[in-house]
């Protein structure tokens, strides 16, 4: 559980598309064999395993207007998708920092400070409206943010 927090934290939102962490932030990468907008648009796209519908996903002109597309297909989401969802996320947001050193250079810039992702109504994602949220694209920012900096190390 995710509770109280430090005050010098660093707060993100993940619907942010002006701050360069979020994952509606337009810093299109390549991965899987596709150009991908967002990290939006492939953690959505990826829910599916239609072709046509991640395509349709793909090229939506918004991060909001991808997941609105996703939401209205929920009966069809793959099985395991709970399962995988947070290694789908962690690859493209990974994806986006090596793809965009500005991108990388902002995680990084965080120092050791605890990273959270303010959301008021995703306790999966976010925080939660009582801070009670799991905070995991938080954690998973953290994660990211060690990666490059083991591998900057290696250099």
């Amino acid at each position: 559980m995710f509770r109280n927090h430090d005050p010098d934290a660093v707060l993100v939102s993940r619907a942010d598309p002006a701050n360069p962490l979020a994952s509606y932030s337009k810093h299109a990468f390549r991965l899987d064999g596709s150009d991908w907008p967002s990290v939006e648009h492939y953690y959505q796209a990826m829910k599916f395993d239609d072709r046509a519908l991640r395509e349709q996903i793909r090229i939506a002109p918004h991060p909001a207007k991808a997941a609105r597309i996703a939401r209205r297909q929920r009966r069809r989401v793959r099985n395991g998708w709970d399962d995988v969802k947070e290694v789908y996320m962690t690859r493209a947001t990974y994806t986006k920092c090596r793809t965009h050193t500005t991108v990388a250079d902002a995680l990084t810039a965080t120092g050791e400070r605890t990273i959270i992702e303010t959301s008021q109504y995703d306790y999966y994602w976010g925080c939660g409206r009582d801070t009670r949220g799991r905070n995991v694209y938080g954690r998973l920012l953290t994660n990211v943010r060690q990666r490059l900096r083991e591998e900057a190390a290696r250099l």
